[in-house]
């Protein structure tokens, strides 16, 4: 009995240290230094928003991902691309995509705004 109580409380102790272990980031560090160099006059925006450019509720909500996001993610085709032509290719792929009111993302990002915000 005394070997189970042991057991049970090794185990408990090990649990509690992985569940106060930080949660690992799911990051794209490589798209947002496509982004940056594809696009260094929005280099203060993007600095503010960081991954609110592509993700909702200002970046915190990452299950929430923006137009945006999506059509570069549809010209990827595959997740956590880390080519940075690949990634670069993209980008300007999108940016003849329709961004809504008439516009292209090419038309908002080439004007100094980020694309629309997800929703």
């Amino acid at each position: 009995m005394k070997k189970c109580g042991l057991v049970l409380a090794a185990c408990l102790s090990t649990a509690a240290v992985c569940l106060s272990l930080p949660q690992q980031a799911v990051a794209r560090p490589a798209y947002m230094t496509a982004f940056k160099e594809k696009y260094p006059e929005l280099s203060e925006k993007v600095a503010e928003a960081k991954c609110g450019v592509c993700h909702g509720e200002g970046g915190k909500n990452k299950k929430v991902v923006s137009d945006y996001a999506k059509a570069l993610a549809g010209v990827l085709g595959a997740k956590n691309v880390k080519d940075a032509e690949k990634i670069a290719g993209a980008l300007s792929k999108i940016e003849s995509k329709d961004a809504g009111n008439g516009k292209t993302y090419g038309d908002i990002l080439k004007g100094g705004d980020l694309p629309p915000a997800a929703k």
